[in-house]
């Protein structure tokens, strides 16, 4: 399932923009009901990208392109279908124009590494400029083609949302009409004027039946709605509430929709199809994964009612065996990146693949990153450690866990507890860091925006130390105060996330601590610091910050080997907390600028927790009982940033021997009290040398023996 964003704002370029060469996919057998359009099956999610740009995620640029495309005579009026046609001919001859260009590229600088000869150097960069160029075409049409799938042709006119309330319901004999005013709340502005020449209405709040129907309001899809409803829905309603509102329109509408689009029954059955597939592509792990009830009423209804009527059906239910299997597979994998394809098969490589190789030059040409503060420009080292691996698209694939941390591994990390903290100091700190962020990406990538809401319900504090060790299926205390409705069933992976992160902190102290010399502990305080060094220039946050933890144990803080430490590793430290104040500054801050785009990252779980917690603190209604939606739109604009950069996975070529060993190690140490273990070593302890101790007694006794003299 492709869930990730494909609508780019205004100037930005992004990364996971995937045009597929699609065929039209007819519905056999089915002589009853073909709404125009749905036969092309292509993904419904709008993507992070809708729910963090929002209406700017389409700027003026694309309107206007939108307006001539399909006009053979400036007199011709615009068709949908003659805008398709033109669309996929101008996307295939780019996308086909660029992959050629890419290969191209590709050898180009496999020569140049070998050979590294002037002539090869010089074309490299003008090549790349090109690249770049034919790329912003491309996602620039793939922009245009979600602006065509998500336009006006399934959505309704405002006013015609009572309609989609009354459409669902079957005591329609004593029930009121509803007026628009009485379900939602706008306020009217002129800053945004992509689709309204004089100015446009923005929602403000509304009842949860009145948000629901928003969902089918014209530009839903195209303000962001749809999107940042998926991610905050469980605020106002519970998963069933919302299946049952969607199912009811899909049954009221399915038999009396015509192959007119220009029906409100049409249209309303059409994108309660979008939404639903929508709602599958993005949040089937976390909505329909955990709720095996829900699962299976969708999968009844689909079955007995819109598969003998319409062909879509079948997509749907082929859709959710789908999301089932990579459910399972994910489970089995060390990470969620997709599968790479044959080398046979290159014609129908994506194009977030090609984008891929030519981001990893980019950003490998360009400074690694810089804060405001005055920071390391480059990490040399670490650059020259990536160029030793093969860049090539298996690169980036996950590699199958081993069932046990020492099957076919040597003695030397089979036995990890043997060996110590001394495998450390053998390896390098940008070996050490490339390692521990492959591993921190296995478990972030698992993670789903969805999972950092209503925290505090879960028991997460202000500090890692406040959540429980215990296991994930513990039942949540009523008592705590839980944002979602009581009925709605939420994941807990946070805690799961939160307690790899408590494990990796216990981790680096214990091995601090159980070090029997001061010159072990400052060789390995030394090194924890150029590792969380190395790793936030990397933008691997999380275990920056994990580390940074670990060291202001306070055990850890008061050994006498930060005394002797080198004053310039020493430094790190305050780096390392200027990091941590500019995380917890703003909760956007990693999503300023162009590098998130292009540059891989992976976020502090518990910051952005913090974040999330503090835009959930204050009402979530206002005094007639509406839910602010203002409120709920913000707070998907920041949970958005998790799919945003899961899109691009950091490359490593993976060492699994010393990710074996670094596995045991923290599992080994994950429960360890630091205290006690500080105990049991002297090198933790200001001593005074015995025999310098022994001098100051000779040296009293001898000036007393004078006196009596």
């Amino acid at each position: 399932l492709q869930s990730n964003g494909c609508c780019v704002g205004p100037g930005f370029a992004e990364e996971n923009i995937e045009p597929k060469e699609e065929t039209i996919i007819k519905i056999a057998g089915n002589s009853y009901f073909v709404s125009p359009g749905l036969p092309d099956f292509h993904s419904c999610s709008p993507g992070w990208s809708s729910a963090f740009y929002g209406a700017e995620c389409f700027d003026s640029e694309v309107h206007s392109y939108m307006k001539n495309l399909g006009k053979q005579k400036s007199s011709e009026s615009q068709n949908i279908d003659a805008k398709k046609v033109e669309l996929e001919q101008l996307l295939m001859m780019e996308t086909k124009n660029y992959r050629k260009t890419m290969k191209f590229y590709q050898k180009l600088l496999q020569k140049e590494r070998r050979s590294k000869g002037p002539e090869n150097k010089s074309m490299l960069p003008k090549l790349r400029g090109q690249l770049q160029e034919m790329k912003s075409k491309v996602q620039f049409l793939e922009l245009v083609k979600k602006y065509i799938m998500y336009a006006e042709q399934w959505g309704v006119e405002s006013c015609v949302l009572p309609t989609v309330i009354h459409s669902g319901r079957t005591d329609t004999m004593d029930v009121a009409p509803t007026d628009e005013s009485s379900l939602l709340l706008y306020y009217n502005t002129e800053k945004h004027q992509c689709n309204n020449q004089n100015g446009m209405r923005v929602l403000q709040a509304g009842t949860p039946l009145g948000l629901m129907a928003y969902l089918y309001s014209r530009n839903a899809f195209l303000e962001g709605y749809v999107q940042q409803f998926l991610y905050t829905f469980r605020y106002f309603c519970t998963q069933e509430e919302f299946l049952q509102f969607i199912l009811d329109r899909i049954s009221s509408t399915l038999s009396s929709a015509s192959l007119d689009p220009s029906t409100s029954l049409t249209k309303i059955c059409n994108r309660s199809f979008y939404i639903l597939q929508a709602w599958i592509e993005d949040c089937y792990s976390v909505d329909f994964a955990t709720n095996t009830d829900l699962l299976s009423t969708l999968k009844e209804f689909i079955s007995s009612k819109v598969a003998p009527l319409n062909g879509y059906g079948e997509h749907l239910l082929s859709l959710l065996e789908d999301a089932s299997a990579r459910k399972s597979d994910n489970a089995h994998q060390c990470s969620s990146v997709d599968n790479c394809e044959e080398e046979g098969e290159e014609d129908r490589k994506t194009l977030h693949s090609l984008c891929k190789k030519l981001s990893e030059d980019v950003s490998r040409k360009a400074c690694l990153f810089n804060f405001n503060w005055k920071l390391s420009k480059g990490m040399g080292p670490i650059a020259q450690y990536q160029r030793e691996r093969l860049h090539t698209i298996s690169s980036v694939l996950p590699k199958p866990c081993y069932n046990s941390f020492t099957e076919e591994f040597p003695v030397s990390f089979a036995k990890a507890d043997e060996v110590g903290p001394y495998l450390l100091i053998e390896y390098s700190a940008q070996q050490l860091c490339c390692q521990l962020t492959l591993l921190q990406q296995e478990v972030f990538h698992k993670c789903h925006p969805v999972h950092f809401l209503n925290s505090r319900a879960l028991g997460v504090k202000d500090k890692c130390v406040a959540v429980q060790k215990t296991v994930s299926t513990e039942i949540v205390s009523p008592k705590v105060c839980n944002l979602f409705l009581s009925k709605c069933i939420q994941d807990q992976y946070l805690l799961q996330l939160l307690r790899n992160a408590d494990s990796i902190s216990t981790w680096v102290a214990a091995e601090i601590v159980t070090c029997h010399t001061s010159k072990l502990q400052v060789s390995l305080l030394s090194k924890f610091l150029l590792i969380a060094k190395c790793c936030y220039e990397q933008r691997n946050f999380a275990t920056a910050m994990q580390i940074l933890a670990g060291l202001e144990n306070l055990i850890v803080r008061q050994l006498p080997a930060w005394k002797i430490l080198p004053a310039k590793v020493a430094g790190i430290m305050e780096e390392l907390k200027a990091v941590e104040v500019f995380l917890k500054s703003d909760s956007l801050c990693l999503m300023e600028g162009e590098r998130f785009k292009t540059l891989p990252t992976i976020p502090s779980a518990h910051v952005l927790a913090m974040h999330v917690q503090q835009l959930e603190t204050g009402g979530f209604t206002m005094t007639n009982g509406a839910h602010k939606w203002t409120k709920l739109r913000n707070i998907a604009k920041v949970v958005s940033q998790v799919h945003a950069f899961q899109e691009n996975p950091y490359t490593y070529t993976p060492d699994f021997k010393l990710q074996s060993y670094l596995r045991q190690r923290i599992t080994c140490f994950k429960d360890a009290d630091i205290s006690a273990l500080a105990a049991d070593n002297c090198a933790n302890f200001h001593q005074i040398p015995a025999e310098k101790h022994s001098r100051k007694i000779q040296d009293t006794l001898r000036r007393m023996k004078a006196t009596f003299q």
